[in-house]
């Protein structure tokens, strides 16, 4: 038989509890294991004012941020409706369901404020970090850094041609951002490359084309990954080019040493990080293992001998060719000694003419030019050293490895949806890319720790 509901008189009184309405396995409820927001109160207490009317409790603008990261929501107007709408989110944000949800405004006049000027984003990254570490998920060992790119909320529509076409100072907060990272090494300091196209509303984003298809604004968000458990133990954003990326690098590990006093063993990375200069700051500056392709271009694909056909020897600090001759740093004696060290770090050993001129090898040698030339970096040494681990079977396992770090860039874009940031300037994306690095953290502590079994009731 069909049945029909039946409407009957309201009650006067309803037993409601929102906690038995939110499901034992949903996210929200087993992150909120890890979310410990007891020292941000103390840490932004500064920044408030001892009088006026009370503020909308900055505990509940942050776990309403955490809801958007770890849910994907990226509009904050959109994330008001769904915590005003949503028992599990007004349970994680302690709203019960008389509470009112504040207005999109106030997420705006706090990050570019007290957020901003506390570090808080920072601190509650590294709290959960740390409560990572408590968990037993950071084995400290191995390490890996790469980049990704991300879409800069800026247009093709908003190019003008090079630095000329920016508008002045006090134009808008991106343009007074980009003004003040002008000689940071992450952003304007990276490179003395002068941009061709640059932006009118996000000037700090970099035009580039390098995923191979149409050009756009972009920045880069740098992780470094423990890679026992794919936790990120730090996040720093640059601009769009490999300098900076390596610059990161640095600023990331020093960071992580100095903040939870953490020493990797060894680093996995590609071939960008594989610099002469990189891996001799990796090896003598700070006594880790390069897991790293040395970036090489001595081989030549014209037949000629390359440098690997001219062995090296430390102690006469010489090179010897394929005939037997002898390549020095100077074939003549000076009266003040020379290190022979150019400026891009390099050493150039060279051949003696009538050496090269008699030599039945010299067509396949140095066929254009007088005598041979092989250059030799100062950091060769490290570069040797990487080129030795790359024949171990640590290395392939750290190359296998390393693939988690592009696992969590893809998780980043496809399910948390920054593909493109909805923020500007430098400092708006160091607040997107903070947070969403504290998601990912807070979703990898609510996948690999269990919930607790319900005890049963006495």
């Amino acid at each position: 038989m069909m049945g029909e509901q039946r409407v009957d008189q309201s009650a006067l009184f309803y037993d409601f509890s929102i906690d038995g309405h939110v499901p034992g396995d949903h996210l929200l409820r087993s992150i909120d294991r890890f979310v410990d927001l007891g020292g941000v109160r103390e840490r932004l207490q500064p920044f408030y004012s001892p009088l006026g009317r009370p503020s909308i409790d900055p505990e509940l603008l942050i776990r309403m941020l955490i809801i958007g990261y770890c849910q994907g929501i990226r509009s904050e107007r959109g994330l008001c409706e769904e915590v005003h709408l949503n028992l599990a989110y007004r349970w994680f944000c302690r709203l019960g369901l008389d509470g009112a949800v504040p207005d999109h405004s106030t997420f705006s006049k706090n990050r570019h404020g007290r957020f901003r000027d506390s570090g808080l984003l920072r601190h509650l990254f590294q709290d959960v970090v740390r409560r990572c570490m408590d968990e037993g998920l950071v084995g400290g060992e191995a390490f890996a850094v790469d980049a990704s790119m991300i879409k800069a909320d800026a247009s093709r529509e908003s190019s003008v041609r090079g630095p000329a076409g920016v508008p002045p100072a006090g134009s808008s907060r991106a343009v007074d951002e980009y003004l003040a990272v002008l000689d940071d090494a992450a952003f304007g300091g990276a490179t003395e490359v002068v941009p061709k196209v640059m932006s009118t509303v996000d000037p700090a984003a970099r035009w580039t084309a390098a995923n191979g298809g149409t050009a756009f604004f972009a920045y880069c968000t740098n992780y470094l990954i423990d890679l026992q458990n794919a936790v990120i133990m730090d996040v720093e954003p640059t601009t769009a080019v490999r300098q900076a990326e390596v610059t990161a690098q640095r600023t990331m590990l020093d960071r992580t040493v100095e903040t939870f006093g953490v020493w990797p063993e060894r680093l996995a990375a590609d071939t960008g990080y594989g610099s002469a200069a990189n891996l001799h700051w990796l090896v003598a500056e700070r006594g880790i293992e390069p897991h790293v392709p040395v970036f090489d271009k001595s081989a030549r694909s014209d037949g000629t001998f390359s440098r690997a056909d001219f062995a090296y020897d430390h102690a006469a600090d010489s090179y010897t060719c394929p005939a037997g001759k002898l390549l020095r740093i100077s074939n003549r004696a000076f009266k003040t000694p020379r290190s022979g060290i150019n400026k891009d770090d390099t050493v150039r050993y060279r051949a003696r003419e009538p050496d090269c001129r008699s030599c039945a090898l010299k067509p396949r040698c140095s066929p254009n030019t007088p005598a041979r030339k092989v250059t030799r970096s100062v950091h060769e040494g490290a570069r040797d050293l990487a080129r030795e681990i790359a024949t171990t079977d640590a290395y392939l396992v750290s190359k296998r490895e390393r693939k988690k770090i592009e696992m969590l860039f893809a998780h980043l874009k496809r399910i948390l949806r920054l593909d493109r940031l909805r923020l500007r300037g430098p400092n708006g994306a160091h607040n997107e890319f903070l947070l969403a690095a504290t998601a990912q953290n807070l979703r990898k502590l609510a996948k690999l720790i269990p919930m607790p079994a319900p005890q049963p009731a006495s």
